[in-house]
């Protein structure tokens, strides 16, 4: 492996470029997923565009094939792929606040011929909607809303048939059911909401935003059961966004979300890495290394988003493991001693034209080592070759 130089803006360390497109102008991009020869991304919302459908075949010359629109006030930054469904989030979007109205819920495609896509199910999620979920067949688990309760939380739908998803469990955090009469034991200005989980064999691993993260027995879907709650120091946590178990490992990679431009005046956001192994007493064991360089007077987010999630068909490493950093790129950080973890390759690519600095937002790490990880800032997809995947 090579030495790292000295951190420069536009600069790679073990990461090589492969491909680039702006999706036809459209460059405010979200979640990717790829499955075959096929990149799916979805987009943050600025204008009708939802869902873009990608020819990688060529991964040197990405090819739209495909653009899925938004209904007014709605946004779908969020996708998920298996077989031959695809499933976008419905939610009210907020480029749009003064719109009355929005489609709130799940929305499934058929995407035999990916060119092609066609929608042949709807799962409605009444209120702000559905704002990212996890497919894993025949079950999605999702961050939906409903009347009666303060803010989204993890509902489980049966997708067997697509054109039918029916709820089969659903989780909240107590406190959130207030059309029920239950009441917040939470601070105000706390947002306790579930953003995503992930999973691993009978158990969830979801992420609950101001709250931390929840461990969830899932053996029966039906009735989801609380394993544990981490809770982080709310004077150095906030918008806990993913929490990714290794492979082979009991460990969690827990990653906050930066919601704010800069760095003055806020507390930095962490990446942790947890120890499960006595998973009713999950405990912090560090936290990544903070990227080196100018990155505060950029412009834009500095800190963590989201990790490759090492979902079924890609990627699959115990140490290794990438994540999007907003204006510092792409990070790729070795686990292997989960106490001192050390990062191992970056990519930082230029802003786009017009844009103040690149704020990368999302990934998927394909089996073969390649990067597909977007820009929201107008850049659009990137695709990158990891050098030691």
């Amino acid at each position: 492996m090579s030495t790292q130089p000295t951190l420069l803006e536009d600069d790679s360390w073990n990461i090589e470029a492969v491909g680039h497109t702006d999706l036809n102008g459209h460059g405010d991009c979200m979640h990717v997923n790829v499955q075959g020869d096929y990149a799916y991304v979805a987009h943050m919302g600025g204008d009708r565009i939802g869902t873009s459908v990608v020819d990688v075949s060529d991964a040197a010359h990405p090819a739209v094939v495909a653009q899925l629109e938004t209904p007014p006030g709605t946004h779908s930054h969020k996708v998920q792929v298996a077989d031959d469904v695809l499933v976008v989030n419905h939610e009210r979007n907020p480029a749009e606040p003064d719109a009355q109205e929005w489609s709130a819920g799940l929305a499934f495609f058929d995407i035999s011929d990916p060119r092609k896509p066609r929608e042949v199910g709807f799962f409605p999620t009444p209120g702000k909607g559905t704002h990212r979920m996890t497919y894993d067949p025949p079950y999605v688990y999702m961050s939906g809303s409903d009347r009666g309760y303060s803010d989204q939380f993890l509902i489980i739908a049966d997708a067997s048939d697509p054109a039918r998803p029916v709820e089969v469990g659903r989780w909240w955090f107590p406190g959130m059911r207030t059309g029920a009469g239950e009441e917040p034991s939470w601070n105000a200005g706390r947002r306790y909401a579930h953003h995503h989980a992930n999973l691993r064999g009978d158990r969830a691993y979801a992420t609950w935003w101001d709250a931390g993260l929840v461990i969830l027995d899932i053996s029966d879907v039906s009735a989801p059961q609380l394993v544990s709650h981490l809770p982080f120091d709310p004077a150095e946590s906030g918008a806990t966004h993913s929490a990714l178990p290794l492979p082979g490992r009991d460990l969690l990679v827990v990653t906050d979300e930066s919601v704010d431009d800069g760095c003055a005046g806020i507390f930095p956001k962490h990446v942790r890495v947890v120890d499960i192994s006595d998973e009713q007493n999950p405990t912090v064991l560090s936290t990544f290394p903070v990227p080196a360089g100018d990155f505060c007077g950029r412009g834009g987010r500095f800190g963590p988003h989201n990790v490759h999630e090492m979902r079924p068909g890609t990627y699959r490493s115990p140490n290794r493991v990438h994540l999007t950093y907003f204006n510092a790129g792409l990070r790729v950080i070795d686990v292997s001693d989960p106490a001192a973890p050390a990062e191992v390759g970056y990519y930082v690519p230029r802003p786009a034209p017009g844009a103040t600095a690149i704020q990368l937002n999302d990934l998927t790490v394909t089996e073969d080592g390649l990067v597909f990880v977007t820009d929201r800032s107008g850049g659009g997809l990137y695709i990158l070759r990891d050098e030691f995947a």
